[in-house]
């Protein structure tokens, strides 16, 4: 094989999310009472992007073969705790986001702990951790309020040059220097070999045990900047449990629209970023299109049970495990 049809076998999930996301919200831009404009592009990818940094959490989990169902609570969480510290002048702003931060890869790390060296399945304890990270959530913010720094919120939410959206030169930021040195390194190949063969990677010398912590901390470090970002966008911190749910369930639907392989061992946060927005425009394709609010919800779960449904597709094809990470 040659290194061009290599690498386009490698990025072909990367790509399918991609040509996906740019189907869509070209139906949905033409279709949009105001048409392809700066205002509607910054709103898209504004919201597009707080599910990206959910989905990359999720992706780094899921290429490990394991899954993440706190993500979405971390997200929450680290909402509710900006809404408290990032405030004030710059050192205090500076010192409250370097503690949401922290905070968020706490949670994952704690994750990969229970994980790894508590032996408990991933589904399980994820789903006890969540439970506590919305519990604490709670006790921060048992109603809506607070408030950030409106200077940072303001540069990181708006457009530069008029134009670009400034979510989403961060949402670039975050891919050159978390995503790609993680992939690049040997812990990230760690993690990556964990997801096609745990045992066969051991035998190797990989060290398995660091690559699966990484993913899980960098999972909880991504799902804290979403936390963040929200806090930019919306003023104010919110311990909402159907969010946080309906962030993990849609983190789930985007790595799997993104090419990341359900099984482990296959994937890209890019991709998971790219399914992000394709899943995030389903929403938007719904406003445009006028479709009654009572049908949205319906129609949004059949698009998050086809979407899971695909990752299934290419097993079909697969008459050896072996084959599936070729």
């Amino acid at each position: 094989m040659s290194e061009w049809r290599y690498w386009l076998n490698e990025q072909r999930g990367t790509l399918t999310g991609l040509a996906l996301f740019v189907v869509m919200f070209a139906v949905y831009a033409a279709n949009h009472p105001a048409g392809f404009t700066a205002n509607v592009v910054h709103t898209a990818a504004n919201k597009g992007v707080l599910l990206a940094f959910v989905a990359m959490a999720q992706a780094l989990v899921v290429i490990t073969a394991g899954i993440d169902l706190s993500v979405g609570m971390i997200f929450v969480l680290t909402n509710c705790i900006a809404s408290w510290i990032v405030v004030g002048a710059a050192v205090p702003t500076a010192l409250g986001v370097a503690a949401v931060l922290m905070v968020g890869a706490l949670c994952g790390a704690i994750n990969g702990l229970l994980v790894i060296y508590g032996r408990l399945q991933p589904i399980v304890a994820t789903i006890a951790t969540g439970a506590v990270y919305f519990g604490l959530a709670l006790l921060l913010r048992p109603f809506p309020g607070g408030s950030v720094n409106e200077t940072l919120a303001d540069a990181l939410t708006g457009r530069l040059f008029g134009v670009v959206p400034s979510s989403l030169v961060a949402l670039t930021a975050v891919v050159l220097f978390v995503w790609l040195p993680f992939k690049k390194s040997i812990v990230g190949r760690a993690a990556f070999a964990a997801g096609s063969s745990e045992q066969a990677a051991f035998m190797s010398g990989m060290p398995i045990r660091r690559g699966k912590f990484a993913a899980y901390l960098l999972g909880g470090l991504l799902a804290g900047m979403g936390g963040l970002f929200l806090t930019f966008f919306t003023y104010t911190g919110e311990a909402a449990y159907a969010s946080g749910n309906a962030y993990t369930l849609w983190s789930i639907a985007a790595v799997v629209l993104g090419g990341v392989s359900l099984y482990g061992g296959r994937g890209s946060a890019v991709g998971a970023i790219f399914g992000a927005f394709a899943a995030r425009t389903t929403g938007d394709m719904l406003f445009a299109f006028d479709v009654d609010p009572l049908w949205q919800p319906l129609l949004q779960g059949i698009v998050l049970m086809i979407a899971v449904s695909i990752g299934s597709l290419a097993l079909l094809r697969v008459r050896n495990r072996l084959d599936w990470f070729q």
